[in-house]
């Protein structure tokens, strides 16, 4: 992918850095945290979590994903990336300035109106999708490079003038799903069942659509994510989370957080990566948000 000439972030930031900005309280069902996040080091590697949906602006620098299947991506100055099932890892191959949004599933369904299991772990490009304005936000943007309370206002304007209409049932539904998936314990499948007054097929279609993957893969993937923070921001040790949740043994447990998160329960522990550390620390930001956001 071609850079654009647009300047790097300035030489006095940190080499790697990461602020987050809550959504307006109208938007906060519809989005996580928007975030900038700068790298100023001539290249850099890192790996991400399993993650939901995510809007990026490229501001400056270019680069590509590793997705956990092995498929190697380069990612398009407006990314529009599908919510991931395993950690992703990623190259920057110049300094880099950026601006995300989580996208959560009502937003992603409000935005796009699309299947998202079509996206997951993959990309597209945002103004092939969905037309010229998202270029045309990113030239605003990096006119307005150094103001981040101005940027993030235009960001959440943007966004917030695309969304269409969704109808009381799916805001029903979705809300089920993400209570269940916030459960502190490993979620059951008949639970979900029950709270919908679905059937099991009619959910597994909803939760394919919506979330990318099905009842019990999208349990594992936060019982991972939730205890990855515990282990990071609450210094719990991990075999006593082994003990107290529903994993096989400890081997089960290793490879469950190393699948979803990248690293093993000993690294996040004592040498998290630095986007690792930045990341699961959101958690303490003090945002208000949905809850499904706020475990990962």
């Amino acid at each position: 992918m071609a850079t654009h000439p647009n300047p790097a972030p300035a030489p006095d930031l940190a080499p790697v850095d990461l602020h987050y900005f809550a959504p307006p309280v109208a938007l906060r069902s519809y989005f996580g945290s928007l975030y900038r996040f700068t790298v100023t080091l001539p290249s850099y590697r890192d790996v991400t979590r399993a993650d939901a949906g995510q809007l990026r602006f490229m501001m400056s620098g270019d680069g590509h994903y590793t997705f956990h299947d092995g498929r190697d991506v380069a990612t398009p100055e407006v990314c529009l990336l599908g919510p991931t099932m395993g950690a992703t890892s990623f190259c920057l191959d110049s300094p880099s300035d950026v601006w995300g949004v989580s996208l959560l599933p009502l937003g992603w369904f409000a935005l796009d109106g699309g299947d998202v299991s079509r996206m997951v772990d993959g990309l597209a490009d945002m103004t092939v999708e969905h037309g010229p304005d998202y270029a045309t936000l990113l030239e605003q943007l990096r006119d307005i490079r150094t103001d981040n309370v101005e940027s993030a206002a235009r960001i959440w304007a943007f966004l917030g003038s695309r969304l269409q209409p969704v109808s009381s049932t799916r805001q029903g539904v979705i809300e089920s799903v993400d209570a269940w998936l916030s459960d502190e314990h490993s979620p059951r499948v008949a639970d979900l069942v029950t709270a919908t007054g679905l059937s099991d097929r009619q959910v597994a279609r909803i939760t394919n659509r919506l979330y990318g993957g099905p009842p019990k893969l999208l349990a594992r993937k936060y019982r991972a994510l939730r205890c990855a923070v515990r282990i990071a921001v609450d210094h719990t040790p991990w075999q006593e989370l082994c003990d107290s949740s529903t994993f096989y043994d400890q081997s089960h447990f290793i490879r469950e957080i190393k699948h979803f998160v990248g690293l093993t329960p000993h690294q996040l522990m004592t040498d998290p990566t630095e986007v690792a550390r930045l990341t699961l620390q959101r958690r303490d930001m003090g945002m208000a948000m949905a809850e499904i956001n706020r475990i990962s």
